[in-house]
């Protein structure tokens, strides 16, 4: 049985958005084209977010400075799509606001609508924008050297989840980049060090992907009344889902496209 892609998605703003795509751009040693370009402060003051924005050590470990899913789940509420250079903010599909994100001097508008809409989150807040160096979780990670990554997620092993957890587990949860279909559950556990190569493109297999908390929440919601991230632990005696690609060329994948391993 061959291995292809179910499906493509990508996060805008680190955290915050999902939006699914039938195909993507992919750069060398980046990932996916606008995945992660946009990120929102926590607690530092605008010279400081300015030097995490841009400087790569500067992010090292600091979690509790950027707004996530783990420390402000009310923001499981919202999405973002970037697109023409437009960045829209929304709920339910509905505009709430949309900028162009090549006037910084409108930066402040979406910080100042978040704000004004959940007001259990702190000032002052402020959006980061970095092309080159993404806010992917292993730019922030001081426990891995790797700076660019693609998330890759095997249908079958979350299916597998689901059947041990007598629950249902929506895939959106795990945030995954890449969705393939057609291995056996788990089997892409096997992957790590190898290349797999995708409509021409090589890829890296580095890694798993171990979770947090995030993923107990129920999508375009605040509910987290299930505890996924201990269910994973019950069930396989690790947390991990999914593993970390590292692209070795430029390239585009499409939905359909085979999956070879080397």
């Amino acid at each position: 049985m061959s291995v292809s892609i179910s499906s493509i998605n990508y996060c805008p703003v680190k955290s915050i958005s999902f939006q699914t795509v039938s195909d993507c751009k992919i750069r060398k040693n980046i990932g996916i084209v606008g995945d992660r370009v946009f990120a929102f402060s926590k607690g530092l003051e605008f010279n400081q977010a300015q030097l995490f924005e841009k400087n790569l050590n500067e992010r090292r470990g600091k979690w509790n400075k950027i707004l996530t899913l783990k420390n402000s789940p009310v923001l499981n509420k919202y999405n973002f799509i970037f697109k023409d250079n437009k960045l829209t903010f929304s709920q339910k599909n509905n505009e709430i606001l949309t900028i162009d994100v090549s006037k910084t001097n409108e930066y402040e508008l979406l910080s100042n609508k978040i704000l004004e809409l959940e007001n259990s989150l702190q000032k002052p807040i402020f959006l980061m924008k970095n092309t080159e160096i993404p806010f992917f979780d292993t730019s922030i990670s001081n426990k891995t050297v790797l700076t660019h990554s693609i998330s890759c997620l095997n249908n079958k092993s979350i299916k597998d989840f689901e059947k041990k957890t007598n629950q249902t587990i929506e895939p959106q949860r795990f945030r995954g980049n890449i969705h393939v279909e057609g291995m056996e559950a788990w089997e892409e556990r096997n992957w790590i060090g190898k290349i797999i190569k995708i409509n021409n493109i090589s890829f890296k297999v580095e890694k798993n992907i171990p979770r947090c908390v995030a993923i107990n929440l129920k999508p375009n919601t605040d509910d987290n009344s299930l505890n996924l991230l201990q269910s994973l632990k019950n069930n396989y005696d690790h947390f991990n889902m999914g593993i970390y690609l590292t692209a070795l060329d430029d390239g585009r994948l499409n939905i359909g496209d085979n999956v070879s391993v080397k």
